[in-house]
């Protein structure tokens, strides 16, 4: 294994990376939440196509929905972080270090937050587009360990829709959501729900924006605002 700061990354010192990191009983049981999801997604959206005609309308490279803002819990969020120290690269964890720190930048600049602190690695928040830090040129880094959210988003409007979605001053329509595809989806958040809960631990308090769980599960010590 190679410690975190071996790969020029701050962050906790305690950490390993590598390939050779053990799974752990309960990134087990997400990645076979996943599986046992995709599974029935995949069911879902073939009967959309052959019952109704519908078909979703993203693809490869269409990241609009990625601006969103991604709630997870800690399950999930240790499960993504495990794939992050397993398959990323120094020069992609310093990256993603980053664009997390940006994120968290931008969101304590919004209305309402703390004002902005002054770091000095932060590039300028002007053209700062707030999306998830996963998201690399419209792809995700950690797409196979994605969130339930991300895993069930499907809509069958153009993806212009999802990007005007993110805009408080655009009167478009909302984007058009496969709602089947969500219900479907269904006995699996609550799979992750009572996982969690039975472990002790209260569901509602173990949920958090993507970026924010990151910053905790990588050892970063960006400011959470609450």
């Amino acid at each position: 294994m190679i410690n975190l700061i071996e790969n020029g990354c701050s962050g906790n010192d305690t950490m390993e990376f590598g390939a050779d990191i053990p799974i752990a009983p309960q990134e087990h049981f997400v990645i076979g939440v996943y599986a046992s999801l995709d599974a029935a997604i995949a069911c879902e959206l073939d009967r959309l196509r052959c019952e109704e005609g519908i078909l979703p309308s993203c693809k490869p490279g269409c990241c609009h929905c990625c601006r969103y803002h991604i709630l997870t819990n800690s399950a999930e969020a240790h499960t993504l972080a495990q794939y992050i120290r397993r398959e990323f690269s120094a020069e992609q964890i310093r990256g993603l270090r980053l664009r997390t720190q940006q994120w968290h930048a931008w969101d304590d600049a919004k209305p309402g937050r703390h004002p902005l602190s002054t770091i000095d690695e932060l590039a300028d928040l002007s053209c700062y587009d707030h999306s998830c830090p996963l998201d690399v040129n419209g792809v995700c880094g950690a797409y196979p360990v994605r969130p339930v959210v991300c895993r069930t988003h499907f809509v069958s409007s153009q993806p212009q829709s999802c990007q005007v979605a993110n805009d408080p001053e655009s009167s478009a329509d909302a984007p058009l959501m496969l709602r089947s595809v969500v219900t479907a989806a269904s006995p699996f958040s609550t799979a992750l729900q009572d996982y969690i809960e039975n472990s002790g631990l209260d569901f509602s308090r173990s949920r958090m924006l993507l970026p924010q769980w990151l910053a905790i599960e990588m050892g970063w010590d960006f400011t959470i605002s609450r």
